[in-house]
């Protein structure tokens, strides 16, 4: 069955997470008529996840049409402090800046795309291009095939469109992964709310580095008492135990992304040990408060080009920065602006608008790897 009866100007994106609503999303200002295929068959959720809020973040929301300076775009903070392992005070600053969720962004860009064009239950198969034709088709599984001039990989750092056709660029873990949390903004204890409440807050120590800050809360309420705290703690791991901290509670192993709820029981009583051992007690507070922390390996990932034929790779598909550079959303904010703007400097071509935009982005990714890695590797191995 062909989902898409015509092809000129109209664009398949595969992923409907943040990488793939921002491209959505400057796709259709641009002019194209765009669906956005997502393999999940529910909406997604990420429950808050801290982001911490870019430049680009804000513009993509404004060339999509949100009124931004109409909404609460997330909770500011004060002061930037950092704690010893004591708890004493090593530096504190002023350095304000807003931390939003991700819950917030993908809600508010869903808003701005619509449900009409945005596919639930979408597992891609296949991607055959027709060089004569300048055309490329989605083949997914059942049967179902949509077929346009453009199809964009926003599949993620998992990315099925990369596996097909980049299939020799694939992820490398890091050797540290990071635990993560999300704590109702009245559970915090004392020592949390004395000193880190209205802060991004850090500490580091050698194979440890923790941070934490406030996001918006259920309904992205993002006043006192209805946020949520949301902290991310990197930890150097081996191989065999980051295989054991990834195998759930009920003995199945998720690779490198364990999700909330399902961490085993061992390895919560592990976390709460640590953190007795290695955090300053505002820290210690908050992770031990935590009622279901969950995990993710920290991994790095470069592509060598970013477009083949009329498919491309954007976000995270395509690189994936560490997360200590604060870039991973905002790097997929950019390259849909730079994507929409070059389709509508080059509306009727499309090739050379794909040849204007790649290597502005393969620098800013490259840019990006070579940020992280260098200092996730100062942080946690220095």
């Amino acid at each position: 069955m062909a989902l898409n009866p015509s092809t000129e100007n109209r664009a398949i994106v595969i992923g409907g997470s943040l990488g793939g609503l921002f491209a959505g999303n400057m796709l259709k200002k641009a002019g194209w008529h765009v669906d956005i295929y997502e393999r999940s068959a529910h909406d997604l959720d990420s429950r808050g996840g801290g982001i911490v809020l870019q430049p680009d973040v804000v513009e993509v929301l404004r060339e999509a049409g949100v009124d931004t300076e109409g909404m609460e775009l997330g909770v500011r903070s004060r002061n930037r402090i950092v704690y010893r392992r004591d708890g004493s005070i090593l530096d504190e600053r002023p350095a304000p800046q807003m931390q939003t969720s991700w819950s917030l962004i993908y809600n508010t860009m869903k808003d701005a795309f619509g449900t009409e064009h945005y596919h639930h239950g979408h597992v891609l198969t296949g991607i055959e291009q027709d060089e004569t034709a300048n055309t490329v088709t989605a083949a997914f599984q059942g049967g179902s095939r949509a077929t346009g001039s453009l199809l964009v990989g926003a599949d993620g750092n998992g990315s099925t469109v990369r596996s097909i056709l980049w299939p020799d660029a694939q992820p490398t873990y890091a050797g540290y992964l990071a635990w993560r949390g999300l704590l109702p903004e009245v559970d915090l204890g004392p020592a949390a709310r004395e000193g880190l409440a209205g802060n991004f807050g850090f500490a580091n120590t050698k194979g440890s580095h923790i941070l934490g800050y406030f996001v918006p809360g259920d309904g992205n309420a993002t006043q006192p008492g209805k946020r949520l705290y949301n902290w991310v703690w990197y930890r150097t791991a081996d191989n065999a135990t980051l295989r054991s901290i990834m195998t759930d509670s009920n003995g199945r192993y998720r690779g490198f992304s364990l999700p909330e709820g399902l961490l085993s029981e061992a390895w919560k009583a592990h976390l709460h040990r640590e953190a007795q051992e290695f955090l300053p007690r505002p820290f210690r507070e908050v992770v031990q408060s935590t009622e279901q922390p969950f995990a993710q390996a920290i991994r790095d990932l470069t592509v060598p080009t970013m477009v083949k034929g009329r498919v491309i790779l954007l976000g995270d598909a395509a690189f994936v920065p560490r997360p200590h550079t604060a870039a991973s959303t905002s790097k997929a904010a950019a390259n849909a602006l730079s994507l929409g703007a070059a389709l509508t400097a080059f509306p009727d071509d499309v090739d050379h608008a794909l040849a204007r935009w790649e290597p502005q982005q393969m620098m800013l990714g490259q840019q990006l790897y070579r940020q992280g890695t260098s200092a996730g590797d100062h942080l946690l191995f220095n």
